[in-house]
């Protein structure tokens, strides 16, 4: 703990990226593909969805393919799924604020009803920024291992996201802020603590009567998209009524894969 002025807070430790063991770890992420082909006749006794649109935005360097195993479940169930069509993710959270709008203005507009936006990652960021924008046009926000709050560097992309986007992560005090506080939407933050590219501490939201955190035991960063009790959590926040909201019952088939709610501690405890 860094020394403090009497009568001051002690400064807290600046959050580091996960280590080298658990970035290697992340080649499992096959086997939780696998996993969820296997398991594919339970992930679709999920509780169907009433055809509102879904925005799948991807992670860092990934591409609309990474998201196409969610969007097949998604429309299994009944969603009527979108990619971002934005070719691969090579960052830029503020360079991409007005494309990004303008598709969601376009499903939101076809469509006629307000959208779900699942973020990967990076992804998730945008999402929420979107949903701080455009609340009017979005239903609900689910991010996954997405970093937006505590300290957003601890991730170890953070200098590869800095050289190919030419932004400063955390650089305006104001934008972290906002990204990492209340949304005016339901959301729901699905993370893990084996993540090894992702700090899982940067993940958290405050729970709130709207906003929940959901820990997935063991599952990987580059895994989280097709990792079985990952989809079928999604899945199970996205059949809520629309403007209703209830905490994840970690019962179900995955049941053994979610860690209880009393461990996703808040950002701000």
């Amino acid at each position: 703990m860094t020394p403090s002025p009497e009568g001051s807070e002690p400064a807290r430790k600046p959050l580091r990226p996960p280590g080298l063991g658990l970035l290697l770890a992340e080649m499992r992420g096959i086997f939780e593909f696998n996993a969820s082909l296997m398991t594919a006749p339970l992930l679709l006794r999920a509780p169907r969805g009433d055809g509102h649109p879904v925005l799948a935005l991807p992670g860092f360097l990934a591409s609309d393919l990474s998201m196409a195993p969610l969007r097949r479940y998604l429309t299994e169930l009944g969603y009527e799924p979108h990619a971002w069509q934005m070719g691969r993710n090579l960052g830029g959270v503020t360079r991409l604020r007005s494309a990004l709008r303008e598709r969601l203005a376009e499903i939101h507009a076809n469509s006629g009803r307000k959208v779900s936006i699942v973020g990967w990652s990076l992804g998730g960021v945008y999402a929420r920024d979107l949903a701080l924008s455009a609340p009017d046009m979005v239903r609900y926000v689910v991010t996954l291992g997405s970093p937006f709050a505590n300290d957003v560097r601890a991730t170890n992309a953070t200098r590869l996201y800095e050289a190919l986007s030419g932004e400063v992560v955390g650089e305006d005090p104001q934008f972290v802020n906002a990204i990492g506080g209340d949304l005016p939407v339901p959301t729901t933050s699905i993370f893990s603590r084996a993540d090894g590219v992702v700090n899982w501490h940067t993940c958290l939201l405050r729970p709130s009567a709207t906003a929940e955190n959901v820990e997935v035991y063991l599952a990987s960063h580059v895994g989280l998209g097709v990792n079985p009790a990952v989809l079928w959590a999604v899945a199970d926040r996205l059949a809520q009524h629309e403007g209703q909201f209830s905490q994840f019952d970690r019962s179900g088939p995955f049941a053994i894969a979610y860690a209880p709610p009393e461990r996703a501690q808040s950002f701000k405890s």
